[in-house]
């Protein structure tokens, strides 16, 4: 047993363990079904605060569009979904059986050749990975490869975002349009609605949420995880070492990006619809503010300020449903500045020391009580021979 504490703590895993249990063990005993898919949608945005961690934290390159990836991956999904439920049998009443409900509604008379290969699962998944990774990939290379960085790729990010949207919602006929997707209620006649699934899909976003952290691990402890810290502090001298920097950003940003993709494509799984308001430029910047919250430096940090901010917008909009937006401000600023490195900052330099300290102590105090049994003395009282008499009390006080 100890050489496997050892082994965890030599790895750094005893965060990872201790998130393990807490998401795989704890919250299904505490929280009804309701509760707990909402759990499940909140680790969908874990996948983008991971990805973020990896490019902001350690790459040290602010995307403000996250959202995207995350909607390209959710929209993937979701197009699969849409044509399964849209089979000749249960669109029999529209005009043109056997596709999807909106594209009928727009007077389409057929299927879209670029929809078609979405009729298999194998595929969507594909693009669910995929897609995102490609549209990273054009934008990183375009960008790095010219030394754009700071805030002007942030605000490029940003406007690609907001293309996006628009995009979207104006190619109604073939995406939805501001509703999006709805209706995505079975996966291979497989009903997502029931418990067990609920159950089914929270532990399948749990475990590859787990999966991520550890891959994400794994690429902080190797070579390309220091040079990415390298890149981030100084990115000048590891260019002069030779190192091709615009390559490792975009490689980064395409890890991210895939995460992002796959935490979309999970949320679709759990909600049962996917639609422009997850893609835009607003919960692009909530995803940064999960990333700042839990830690920028911190795989898992992330995950618990996900949670957390979560947790106070569902809270807040229950039990304030007036105040809720100005309270969520509040929380968020209150943290920034009171955490400038987030929760796994506030660990790190105060709770973590502190029980260090109080650790340390405890072993003084037990090996202090070993020696005084070993010796016979008491260690808490001077032993009678040591204790002043009277007498030189009073000579002391004279």
């Amino acid at each position: 047993m100890n050489k496997f504490n050892a082994w965890i703590a030599s790895k750094g895993l005893g965060s990872v363990l201790i998130l393990a249990v807490l998401l795989a063990v704890v919250f299904p005993l505490v929280f009804d079904i309701f509760r707990l898919n909402l759990v499940g949608k909140y680790l969908t945005y874990g996948f983008v605060a991971l990805g973020l961690v990896m490019l902001w934290g350690y790459g040290g390159v602010l995307s403000l569009g996250q959202g995207v990836f995350f909607g390209l991956g959710g929209y993937a999904m979701a197009m699969f979904l849409k044509l399964e439920a849209s089979d000749p049998i249960t669109t029999k009443i529209q005009s043109t059986p056997g596709i999807p409900d909106f594209m009928d509604w727009n007077q389409l008379t057929a299927l879209p050749l670029w929809w078609q290969p979405f009729e298999y699962l194998p595929f969507a998944l594909f693009a669910v990975v995929a897609v995102p990774t490609l549209l990273a990939f054009i934008v990183g290379y375009a960008m790095f490869k010219r030394r754009v960085g700071g805030v002007y790729f942030a605000i490029i990010t940003q406007a690609v975002a907001l293309i996006l949207t628009v995009l979207i919602i104006g190619q109604q006929g073939y995406t939805g349009g501001v509703n999006g997707m709805t209706d995505l209620k079975t996966v291979l006649g497989w009903d997502t609605r029931t418990d067990s699934a609920k159950y089914i899909l929270y532990y399948l976003c749990t475990f590859l949420l787990i999966g991520g952290i550890l891959l994400c691990l794994w690429i902080q402890k190797s070579k390309l995880g220091t040079l990415l810290l390298a890149m981030r502090d100084k990115e000048d001298r590891v260019r002069f070492s030779g190192y091709d920097v615009a390559m490792f950003k975009v490689f980064v940003f395409c890890l991210a990006a895939a995460l992002s993709g796959i935490g979309g494509a999970l949320f679709t799984l759990q909600v049962g619809f996917m639609s422009p308001s997850f893609v835009g430029i607003v919960p692009s910047i909530e995803m940064v503010i999960y990333a700042a919250v839990g830690g920028r430096l911190s795989l898992v940090g992330a995950v618990y300020g996900t949670l957390l901010v979560n947790f106070g917008k569902t809270y807040f909009s229950e039990s304030f449903p007036d105040l809720w937006l100005f309270l969520m401000a509040a929380l968020f600023i209150g943290v920034t500045m009171a955490f400038p490195d987030g929760l796994a900052g506030l660990w790190d330099k105060k709770v973590k020391p502190w029980w260090q300290r109080k650790q340390a102590e405890r072993l003084a105090i037990r090996a202090a009580v070993a020696a005084d049994a070993a010796t016979d003395t008491p260690v808490t009282q001077a032993s009678p021979a040591a204790r002043p008499t009277p007498a030189q009390l009073s000579g002391q006080s004279a």
